[in-house]
C-alpha cells in the first residue's frame, strides 16, 4: 500500500511540485494545507501516514504545528517529518527537541528519502 502523505507549506509552488514529485514516485498525497489550523483539521480527517511540515510557515512556526499534530486530542498521533530549504544543521537542536520523526531538506525530497526517515 502506498504511503499516504499530507503536505503543509505556505508556498503554493512547492505544494504543487512536491505533490507531483511524490505521486510520480508512488506516494499518495491525500491533502495539502497552508496553515497550521488547516493541517490539524486535515490530519484528523484524512489520517495520513505522514505529514510533511515546512519549518517556516510564514507567520507560523512549523515546530508549533508539529507539536500540535503530536498532541492532537483525538488520541491519534500523526507522524511529522519537518522540511525546509535550509540545511538540517541550521535547526538541529530544534529538530531534535521537536516531536517530529525526522527532517528532509526540500532539495532532497523523494519517496525514498521519506521511507528512509520513517524507517520503512
Amino acid at each position: 500500500m502506498a504511503l499516504r502523505a499530507l503536505i503543509v507549506d505556505d508556498n503554493s509552488n512547492f505544494l504543487g511540485a512536491a505533490t507531483d514529485l511524490l505521486e510520480r514516485e508512488g506516494v499518495k498525497v491525500i491533502g495539502v494545507a497552508t496553515t497550521g489550523a488547516e493541517a490539524i483539521r486535515l490530519a484528523a480527517e484524512l489520517q495520513p501516514d505522514v505529514t510533511l511540515v515546512d519549518i517556516d510557515l510564514g507567520d507560523e512556526s512549523g515546530f508549533d504545528v508539529a507539536r500540535a499534530l503530536a498532541d492532537e486530542g483525538s488520541g491519534n498521533r500523526f507522524p511529522v517529518v519537518l522540511v525546509s530549504t535550509h540545511a538540517e544543521r541550521d535547526f538541529a537542536d530544534l529538530i531534535a527537541s521537536s516531536p517530529a520523526v525526522g527532517f528532509v531538506a526540500k532539495s532532497e525530497l523523494s519517496a525514498g528519502r521519506l521511507a528512509e526517515v520513517l524507517g520503512h
